[in-house]
């Protein structure tokens, strides 16, 4: 309840507050469409509306994909940008741009392409040389390597298409129309589904492979069916806001901290909390640097960079005792 009432207020102050602030009146009248409040009504539908719910698919599915990615991997620093998602996706969009430089229309779909595909190489790899924790990480390391690499040469063939990746590799949102998320929003809801489906069989999974084998759990095609699940939700969030980074990271563990270890309470938090966070990043991106914005991306590495830090220490730590 309390998670509900924390996303709801975030969405009423992304609504109202922004480059410009709309008084409580006006905020009522524009939301209900009421007449003499034409100014407000466009303001809150076709741009503050759709950035709410912009930031509410990329919370839920990015913390979705990370509470499934740690589970499975046993490792509490895993997140999309572990797999190669963020890699694929980055891919594929400057080779598009390189080889298509005004086809910034299909870009959303080019980076969905690039996040799924690479997912699939890596549950290839992994499941040719054995579906473990560490061969999962091993092989999106690798894939991310190569990756980065090909987005390196790219981009210095034309400076032109570094500019127009740059605007795409920091995450943001642009208010796009809601019909275009239908199939993103489709993505992420399916994804968290069948997570909660299938919750029970990956919690005696994050035990260990011999427990959960002894307890006829088939590991290697849960933990295949646990990545390409992480990794499309990413990849519906990617489409739409690029290559945001450190939600998949920060809320699993804030929400752990709410829910406790159970996969299915965690995933409904990480949900809530994830919606949350991103859509008080994004307001705080529009309100502190108004008229101009601060990128929902870079916002979310100030706040994820510290927190990444604390972690690494945590587990430093904690390996001394």
């Amino acid at each position: 309840m309390i998670l509900l009432a924390v996303l709801l207020a975030a969405g009423l102050l992304s609504l109202r507050y922004g480059s410009s602030e709309i008084g409580w009146g006006e905020f009522w009248g524009g939301l209900l469409r009421r007449q003499g409040c034409e100014t407000q009504t466009a303001i809150l539908y076709l741009l503050r509306v759709p950035r709410l719910l912009e930031g509410v698919l990329a919370g839920m599915g990015l913390s979705v994909s990370g509470v499934l990615l740690q589970a499975v991997t046993g490792n509490e620093l895993a997140s999309p940008n572990i797999i190669g998602v963020n890699a694929g996706a980055g891919f594929f969009v400057i080779l598009l741009l390189t080889l298509f430089p005004a086809a910034f229309a299909v870009l959303p779909f080019a980076a969905f392409a690039g996040a799924f595909l690479t997912t699939l190489l890596i549950v290839s790899i992994a499941g040719r040389i054995g579906s473990s924790r560490t061969t999962v990480i091993l092989a999106g390391i690798a894939c991310t390597a190569m990756l980065n690499a090909g987005i390196s040469f790219l981009s210095l063939l034309d400076t032109d298409v570094l500019v127009s990746y740059n605007a795409f590799s920091i995450g943001g949102f642009t208010g796009t129309q809601p019909s275009r998320l239908i199939v993103p929003a489709a993505l992420i809801l399916a994804g968290l589904a069948a997570a909660l489906a299938a919750a029970p069989r990956i919690d005696l999974l994050c035990l260990g492979d011999s427990m959960a084998l002894s307890l006829g759990v088939q590991v290697r095609r849960l933990r295949m069916f646990c990545l390409v699940a992480a990794s499309a939700t990413a990849a519906a969030v990617v489409s739409f806001a690029g290559l945001l980074g450190f939600v998949g990271l920060v809320v699993p563990h804030i929400a752990r901290k709410l829910a406790g270890s159970r996969l299915r309470p965690l995933l409904l938090v990480s949900a809530l909390a994830g919606a949350a966070l991103v859509i008080l990043a994004d307001w705080l991106g529009r309100v502190l640097f108004a008229p101009s914005e601060l990128p929902v991306g870079i916002v979310m590495a100030l706040v994820g960079a510290p927190f990444f830090f604390f972690l690494l220490l945590k587990k430093r730590r904690d390996a001394i005792c």
